[in-house]
């Protein structure tokens, strides 16, 4: 679904895709490296192009990926990531209105209309009928409104020129939007993308804050799985901001107001902050010229600020319980570093041969020998960009319990502490991770993501460059190091879910 798809992203699939080598069938033996591949153009505005030709389709992959997400919220206006990748769909002064000047007058009042009530609701001493006679007066201009909006122009654009895969995503680090078109729209996707960067008119605010308070009922509040992670987060971290939710809570959405949001908006949706990176049948030259003519007079913005707030060490195991009708399910997160650390690249190895797949440790062990567990899952949480979690979910088998599996889970980590992995154990984790991240950049889709994510969130695209020689210089004793210093219980978060009055 454009707009909402990543609240709940796992940040697994992103850390650990990660190549040297494009890989594609249609390149020969002697193929290029990716260094060798990638094209760069920096604009005088601070935004950066990333560029990688390939010719075997006539259609190019673009991302729009900026720099700013969840964790660059303070707690006047958290959730405002989240809430502006949906307005952002809502179209400029030219897309998505029948008459953006005969329609910003209206605009003007709605938002008069809606501060008003917005401020009147957080006061105690606020008289409930006139509560009520602006929401009244609220809900008929936007119903007059209606007139004026087109909806989902972008996307009707795009799929009428053979677009696919329209979407965007906002995480922790960043927020994405992506889009795949026929290689000779290339100046079309420019035209509409500069104009949002430009001329975004976020219309439609207060009928879409409503809309993501009913996603966070559906997608946190009603869902086990949705409140096991939140409540993992916001127990595993003290301090940092990657406690609090991408969506943000029930609170924050009912409180951003549009003049936060749109401030938001102009300081950072902006260049300075900006990848994008276009791999498909494209002319660098060309494009460059094209990107520079539409994107290259838009005002810089201002840059993200790093995240100050530092973790404190944990020195000492936390838990947490939730209350909740659905089958016990237990989760269990260690602070680990996070990229370009070497730790971070042995926890990449060291998640495959724990959890990664039917055949890793945890799922022999917990759901095929002991069968005391339907399942078990592993992954890194919740962002990259600072200290993150390592996280071990599973799924007791009835009639066994969280207890149960929590010690089988233990006893695994216990092993990788006390007895390195065999040597072909370890080679068959980096195997897979090869395999894994030439699957994942075989489209071109995969090969912008990670572009642009990295050069994000690392700083630098090139990490993939490297990843492969980092991964060989590990051996069996880092990961008894590592394994012996991040996986211990003094360091570890425990939540679990069930239903009321049963055993935990």
């Amino acid at each position: 679904m454009q707009g909402a798809t990543s609240v709940c992203t796992s940040v697994r699939s992103i850390v650990l895709l990660c190549f040297v080598l494009i890989g594609l069938p249609f390149v020969s033996a002697q193929a290029q490296t990716l260094a060798d591949k990638v094209i760069e153009h920096d604009l005088d505005n601070g935004l950066k192009l990333l560029m990688v030709e390939r010719d075997a389709t006539p259609t190019f992959t673009a991302y729009i990926t900026l720099g700013v997400g969840a964790v660059n919220e303070t707690s006047e206006y958290r959730g405002v990531a989240h809430l502006l990748e949906h307005m952002l769909f809502k179209g400029t002064r030219t897309l998505g209105t029948v008459d953006y000047e005969q329609e910003k007058p209206l605009l003007e009042q709605i938002e008069q209309v809606g501060a008003k009530l917005d401020e009147l609701r957080t006061r105690r001493d606020v008289d409930p009928d006139e509560v009520q006679q602006l929401e009244q007066r609220l809900d008929r201009l936007q119903q007059e409104h209606k007139k004026f909006v087109v909806k989902d122009e972008f996307a009707r654009i795009y799929a009428e020129n053979g677009g696919v895969g329209y979407n965007a995503f906002t995480s922790k680090d960043l927020t994405s939007y992506l889009i795949s078109l026929p290689s000779n729209k290339l100046e079309l996707w420019a035209a509409i993308e500069s104009d949002r960067m430009k001329n975004a008119v976020l219309r439609e605010f207060y009928t879409e804050r409503e809309v993501i308070k009913e996603e966070r009922r559906r997608s946190y509040e009603t869902s086990p799985r949705g409140l096991l992670y939140e409540n993992l987060l916001a127990t595993a971290f003290t301090v940092h901001p990657y406690r609090n939710p991408i969506i943000g809570w029930m609170s924050d959405i009912e409180n951003l107001t549009l003049e936060e949001t749109r401030s938001f908006l102009k300081r950072y949706y902006a260049p300075t902050n900006t990848v994008i990176a276009l791999v498909g049948d494209i002319d660098p030259a060309e494009t460059i010229a094209l990107i520079e003519r539409y994107f290259g007079d838009i005002d810089p913005g201002v840059p993200v600020m790093p995240v100050t707030a530092v973790e404190p060490p944990q020195n000492g195991e936390k838990r947490r319980h939730v209350q909740f009708d659905a089958e016990p399910q237990l989760s269990m997160a260690f602070h680990k570093p996070t990229l370009p650390s070497r730790e971070d690249y042995v926890f990449d190895l060291l998640d495959q041969i724990l959890g990664q797949g039917p055949t890793s440790r945890l799922y022999r062990s917990l759901v095929l020998e002991k069968q005391i567990a339907t399942a078990v899952s592993t992954y890194g949480a919740p962002g990259a960009r600072y200290p993150n979690l390592y996280v071990i979910n599973a799924t007791p088998r009835h009639p066994h319990t969280v207890e149960e599996v929590e010690e089988a889970i233990m006893a695994e980590i216990e092993r990788l502490t006390r007895e390195p992995v065999s040597e072909a154990e370890l080679e068959k984790a980096r195997s897979r991770l090869r395999t894994d991240r030439l699957r994942f950049l075989r489209g071109n889709n995969g090969l912008a993501r990670m572009l642009t994510y990295y050069q994000s969130v690392a700083g630098d695209w090139r990490y993939l460059v490297n990843y492969d020689r980092k991964v060989a210089q590990l051996d069996a004793e880092d990961i008894v190091q590592v394994a012996r210093q991040w996986l211990t219980k003094a360091n570890r978060t425990v939540v679990t879910l069930s239903a009321e009055g049963e055993k935990q």
